[in-house]
């Protein structure tokens, strides 16, 4: 058996129980890879009952150019779709997403634009603002509008409601989804409360988003929007596609635990899902007390964690927002464990022969060089050794005449890979401002010190 094109192998995702992560939980606890899709997304199915209904009522004709602000899923859906179709796509996008995403995009032949994130919805230069003002200019172009268009909620009525009915065999007590357009937890929370009105449905909201201050009390608070990390999830205004009479409860979740829950399915599950996943599951545990041991939960995992390897599953990007307590060796441990060691330096008025002498005298290799005590340059032994080869009446000119640029500045934390990185036979040493202000020096010995002590 084969299929005719790529669109077929969309939908009919597998449920995978978890093991480790939610050993805490009671009950049963289901996840639903839609990574299985083409698009390694969930938002396949959705882009397609976009565009077919979109076909249906003339919207969109042979040839035309299909425009979306899109996080980098939805627009992976549309132009696997376009490609079999053959439509244009130009996608509007936020500078938050990752590269991983965008480039994504530009792979399957999209054009891409990146809008800034903290700017209002309204603002010209959103995404929202710039696909629809591309619609307006562009002929021939439809706007697919994932955020209100509401094939979006239909098409998991259709599909992914059913699905997680059958392979449940109807005993699913309790959906888990993250919101962003909605059309997930609506559609197919829809259809399940229709199979069984007990069952519970839970949406995932983040911290700097609207949805569970409005679900809660009906009230569209600006002052809950600020720009938050987590992708995929969240709005600071109401889609279409969210239909609070579905969602029973919103629980939020910060940055920090859903960046980091990312990466605790992977490690515990190998289960390599997206940043919304880590949230849902995080959420999930939250709200683990409101659990009973005959429960079935079913968690949306959204997408794919090849689109944050540069974020989420990258331990410099989570150590420079505080995410991960940095355990590495730095240039204050450095400092620490070298003790208190004055740096030697040369004044840039002293000649060479001195500066020599000074090396020679307390056994080191290289020197700073410094002018009215700022650091301006360096020499090192084989900086003296071949000037004096080329002309030894240099030894008694001043060591401006032969110094080299400085050292390169490093912080205290930076950490011992950079500073590594940093010193090889063209540098020798980095220099660094202490706490109190004061110039030290981290030559190769120092890092060997720190490491083996």
């Amino acid at each position: 058996m084969w299929y005719n094109n790529i669109l077929e192998t969309i939908g009919n995702t597998p449920l995978v129980k978890l093991n480790n992560i939610t050993k805490s939980v009671q009950g049963t606890v289901l996840v639903k890879i839609e990574t299985t899709n083409p698009g390694n997304s969930i938002k396949d199915r959705m882009a397609v009952k976009m565009i077919a209904d979109a076909e249906k009522a003339g919207l969109l004709k042979p040839g035309g150019t299909i425009i979306e602000g899109t996080s980098g899923n939805t627009g992976m859906g549309l132009a696997i779709a376009a490609i079999i179709k053959g439509y244009k796509c130009i996608f509007t996008t936020t500078d938050k997403q990752s590269k991983e995403k965008i480039d994504a995009l530009r792979a399957f032949g999209a054009e891409v634009i990146v809008c800034p994130t903290n700017v209002d919805p309204e603002d010209p230069r959103s995404y929202y603002s710039v696909s629809s003002r591309l619609e307006s200019e562009i002929p021939n172009s439809w706007k697919a509008n994932q955020y209100d268009n509401l094939s979006n909620t239909q098409a998991h009525y259709e599909q992914t409601g059913p699905e997680i009915w059958e392979q449940t065999e109807g005993k699913i007590t309790h959906l888990v989804v993250g919101v962003g357009t909605g059309g997930t937890i609506s559609g197919a929370g829809k259809y399940l409360k229709e199979r069984n009105p007990h069952i519970q449905v839970w949406g995932i909201d983040s911290y700097g988003s609207v949805f569970k201050k409005y679900k809660e009390t009906g009230i569209f608070d600006k002052g809950e929007i600020y720009p938050y990390i987590t992708e995929g999830i969240g709005e600071d205004f109401l889609p279409k596609n969210v239909d609070f009479d579905i969602i029973d409860l919103f629980e939020k979740v910060t940055d920090k635990d859903a960046a980091l829950m990312t990466r605790e399915i992977a490690r515990r599950e190998g289960i390599f899902a997206g940043n919304s996943a880590g949230a849902a599951v995080a959420g999930l545990l939250q709200l683990k007390d409101r659990l009973h041991a005959d429960d079935v939960v079913v968690i949306i995992l959204h997408d794919h964690g090849s689109r944050y390897v540069g974020k989420m599953y990258n331990e410099d990007w989570l150590r420079e927002r505080g995410f991960l307590k940095n355990e590495k060796l730095t240039a204050q441990g450095i400092l620490k464990k070298r003790g208190d060691v004055p740096i030697v330096t040369a004044d840039l008025e002293q000649s060479v022969m001195e500066t020599f002498n000074i090396m020679k005298t307390l056994n080191i290799s290289q020197i700073p060089v410094t002018q009215q005590g700022m650091v301006i340059g360096k020499v090192t032994e084989s900086d003296i050794l071949n000037a004096l080869l080329d002309n030894p009446a240099l030894k008694s000119a001043n060591v401006s005449e032969i110094c080299t640029p400085p050292f390169p500045f490093v912080d205290l934390r930076t950490s011992i890979d950079r500073i590594s990185s940093l010193i090889h036979k063209d540098n020798q040493a980095v220099l660094v401002e202490d706490e109190h202000g004061q110039i030290a020096i981290i030559t190769q010995y120092d890092i060997i010190n720190a490491i083996s002590g």
